[in-house]
């Protein structure tokens, strides 16, 4: 019996880590659905690269953040078999003592309250309560959720410890639904979210403080995040997986 080809949404899908995971999952049969909020030149590259690949591709550009900016991405996804949950920035690096209130409120919306947005609308797409036929929600979490990040950005930190416990209870309340929930933890990631958050040397930095000795790639990331997606991981739902090389 032939199996119809996954179809996944990967919010925030066009860059860095979100990228990684649709070239990634393109490879491993997918079709996808990427979200994105502002970077057109980015959509379009991953667009040719992912449909090169062999997966038709969407590319739907809205901001989380904008009051129905998750609603609208849904709409515009159709019928899905999976979601990763992976839109999110630090915005800022610094004490919470000289992070502006109104960085710490965007950081906390579009990290927590987006990502439980984002997860909300998975299940409504996924779940056989719901008319869907089941599939798999990944929730992109940090390193940062367990160490706290002090001196950093503890408030984003903070969010993604929401998202582990968001991972958790979700996980139990839809697994007679058809849809497993798992998170990735990704610890320090070669991307620009540290350059746009005002540390372009961050990994520089920090490398030496990671069992590895390195800092990870986002094509490690996605690896993750494919294997979880896949058959091969029918039995796991409810833990985040952490990629952090040892931190």
């Amino acid at each position: 019996m032939n199996h119809p080809r996954p179809r996944t949404l990967v919010t925030g899908g066009t860059r860095g880590i979100g990228a990684a995971i649709a070239h990634r999952l393109a490879r491993a049969g997918h079709d996808l659905v990427l979200g994105y909020a502002r970077d057109d030149a980015a959509a379009e590259l991953i667009e040719a690269d992912v449909e090169a690949a062999g997966a038709a591709c969407t590319v739907v550009r809205t901001d989380l953040l904008e009051p129905d900016g998750v609603e609208r991405l849904f709409a515009a996804a159709g019928s899905l078999t999976g979601v990763v949950n992976n839109a999110g920035a630090t915005f800022h690096v610094g004490t919470l003592a000289e992070t502006p209130v109104e960085v710490i409120r965007r950081t906390v919306d579009l990290n927590l309250t987006g990502a439980i947005l984002v997860a909300r609308a998975a299940v409504r797409a996924l779940s056989t309560e719901y008319g869907g036929h089941g599939g798999v929600l990944v929730n992109i979490s940090s390193g940062a959720a367990t160490k706290g990040s002090p001196g950093e950005y503890v408030h984003y930190a903070a969010a993604k410890a929401g998202v582990d416990a968001l991972t958790l209870g979700l996980a139990e309340e839809v697994a007679q639904q058809g849809v497993r929930v798992v998170g990735v933890a990704p610890g320090m990631i070669r991307t620009t979210i540290h350059a746009d958050a005002g540390e372009p040397g961050r990994l520089e930095r920090v490398a030496p403080l990671i069992p590895l000795q390195r800092a990870g790639e986002p094509e490690e990331v996605a690896a993750a995040v494919a294997w979880l997606m896949s058959d091969e991981a029918s039995y796991v739902t409810g833990i985040t997986l952490r990629v952090a090389g040892g931190r």
